[in-house]
């Protein structure tokens, strides 16, 4: 489950992004796994889903969402879960300016 604790209030400006985004009108399953999706068919969807964010206007916007809100699942802003845990982790990791 997303830790909700971490999402900005919810502002219209701040969520506008999110009406711009190449993936609204999509089927999620290009997002998001199905249960049991593994191997090739799983990379596949990943590469499908990466496609549509490379040239999406708002990619930095998703991305920032994603990695601030530790989004579990999916592939948000380009990244799929394992990038953004990677991120993540680089980021705990970095000394405090």
């Amino acid at each position: 489950m997303t830790e909700t604790s971490r999402l900005p209030v919810p502002v219209a400006e701040t969520w506008e992004w999110q009406r711009l985004g190449n993936c609204r009108n999509l089927d999620s399953s290009v997002f998001f796994h199905p249960d049991g999706e593994r191997g090739f068919a799983r990379s596949d969807r990943v590469a499908r889903a990466k496609q549509v964010c490379r040239s999406c206007r708002v990619i930095v916007e998703c991305r920032h969402h994603a990695l601030t809100a530790q989004e579990p699942f999916g592939v948000w802003g380009g990244l799929d879960e394992q990038e953004r845990r990677d991120a993540i982790r680089r980021r705990r990791q970095l000394p405090a300016a």
